[in-house]
C-alpha cells in the first residue's frame, strides 16, 4: 500500500500546524492509517498530535548517532500515540531543526528526508502522510517536496491577512515552477484559517485560479482545546468541517488547481490601487550629509498650479480689494502701514482685507 502524501504549507502563527494536527486527527477517527511530518525548525507541528509531549527531531538523532557512528533506526524517530476513543493510532516524526543562527533550517530539512528516504517512509503501511511545512521561507530546503515531487498533493493554509497571503502566493508559484521542469505535485486549494468573513482571502484564490476548500471560523473553544493538547475536531461543528475535507480527498472529489500564483504588481492590487510611478532614487551626496536642495516633482508641480490659480482669482476682485489684499499678503505689510499708505483708517483697511479674503475662498474653489 502506498501513502497519499500531502504538503500542508502556511505562514508561520497563522494555525498550519493546528490545521494538520485536526486533520491527521480525523484521518484517524475516520479509521485511517495516518502519520504526521513535523518540517518546521520550531518543531512544533507534533506537540498538540502527542498530548504536548516534544517528540526527538530527526536532526537531533542524526547527530547523536553519527557522533556514536551508528545508525538511526525507525524507532529512534517515529513515535506512535494510542488514543482510546480513536480506531487507529497517530503516527508523529519531527525533522526539527538547527538552533537559532548556527545552521541553515532548509539543509535541515533536505538531510531529513535523506534520512527518511533511507528507512524507507514511502514503503511503510500507511493511509496518509501528512507533512507540516513552514511556507515564510523561500529557499530550495523548505521547497523539497515540490521539488522531489515527495508529496501528491498541496494545501495552502492562510488568514485574511496579507502577509500570509503573500506566502500562499509563492508557494503556489513556486510549485507552478517545479512542474514545468517535471514536478508532480497537484495543488488542491486553500484553507483559509481564522476566518473573520472580510473575504480577502476569497478575493485572492479568486484571482488567483484556486479552490477555496475550507473556511475555518475563529472560535474560542476551539483555541482552548488545541493549548491544551487536545484536539479542536471533539467539537462538532469543527468536526463537520474537517470531515468532509478529509472524505473529499481519500474519496478524490477535488479537482487540482491549475493556478500559476500572481505577479507582485497582480498581487498588490488584490488590496488596492497601487502608483505605476517608478520609486524617488536617493542621492549620494543627501546620505553622505552633502547640503543639498531636495524637491518633489509632484509636490512643485500642484503648488505651481495652485499658484497660477490664486493669481487669477486675485485679478477678479474689486480695485480696493486687490490693492489692500496685495500689500498685506504679497508686500508683507502691516496694517498700520497700509491705512497710512492708502489714507484710510486701520478698521477700514481690515474689513476690506477679510472681504478681500471671502472673495477668494470662493472664488478659488469655483475655477
Amino acid at each position: 500500500m502506498t501513502a497519499r502524501t500531502i504538503a500542508i504549507y502556511g505562514k508561520g502563527g497563522i494555525g498550519k500546524s493546528f490545521t494538520t494536527t485536526n486533520l491527521s486527527a480525523t484521518f484517524a477517527m475516520m479509521n485511517k492509517r495516518v502519520l504526521q511530518l513535523g518540517c518546521d525548525p520550531k518543531h512544533d507541528s507534533t506537540t498538540s498530535l502527542f498530548g504536548g509531549i516534544p517528540l526527538p527531531t530527526v536532526t537531533d538523532v542524526f547527530a547523536e548517532k553519527n557522533a556514536l557512528n551508528q545508525q538511526v533506526s525507525i524507532s529512534d524517530i517515529v513515535f506512535r500515540r494510542d488514543i482510546p476513543d480513536f480506531p487507529q493510532p497517530i503516527y508523529g516524526i519531527e525533522l526539527g531543526g538547527p538552533q537559532v543562527g548556527r545552521g541553515c533550517g532548509g539543509r535541515g530539512i533536505i538531510s531529513g528526508f535523506d534520512v527518511l528516504e533511507k528507512l524507507g517512509i514511502f514503503k511503510w503501511e500507511l493511509d496518509i502522510i501528512l507533512m507540516d511545512f513552514l511556507g515564510d521561507v523561500v529557499c530550495g530546503g523548505f521547497a523539497t517536496p515540490l521539488a522531489r515531487s515527495l508529496s501528491e498533493e498541496v494545501i495552502l493554509v492562510t488568514n485574511n491577512d496579507r502577509q500570509s497571503i503573500f506566502t500562499a502566493n509563492n508557494i503556489c508559484q513556486a510549485n507552478n515552477y517545479f512542474r514545468t521542469i517535471g514536478g508532480q505535485s497537484r495543488l488542491l486549494g486553500l484553507i483559509i484559517n481564522r476566518d473573520d468573513g472580510s473575504g480577502i482571502a476569497e478575493k485572492y484564490a479568486e484571482a488567483a485560479g484556486i479552490t477555496v476548500l475550507m473556511k475555518v471560523p475563529y472560535s474560542a473553544d476551539a483555541r482552548n482545546k488545541d493549548d491544551s493538547f487536545d484536539f479542536a475536531v471533539r467539537l462538532p461543528e469543527l468536526w463537520e468541517k474537517f470531515q468532509i475535507l478529509a472524505r473529499d480527498i481519500l474519496e478524490n472529489r477535488i479537482t487540482p488547481c491549475e493556478a500559476v500564483g500572481l505577479d507582485f504588481m497582480g498581487f498588490v492590487r488584490i488590496f488596492g490601487e497601487v502608483s505605476n510611478d517608478a520609486p524617488l532614487a536617493a542621492t549620494a551626496d543627501e546620505l553622505f550629509g552633502r547640503k543639498e536642495t531636495f524637491s518633489n516633482p509632484k509636490i512643485n508641480s500642484a503648488l505651481d498650479s495652485d499658484n497660477l490659480k490664486m493669481q487669477q482669482c486675485i485679478e477678479k476682485l474689486g480695485a480696493e480689494e486687490k490693492e489692500v489684499y496685495q500689500m498685506a499678503e504679497q508686500e508683507k505689510r502691516a496694517v498700520s502701514e497700509i491705512a497710512e499708505l492708502t489714507h484710510r483708517e486701520e478698521s477700514a483697511v481690515r474689513e476690506l482685507l477679510a472681504s478681500a479674503r471671502t472673495q477668494l475662498k470662493r472664488l478659488f474653489f469655483e475655477i
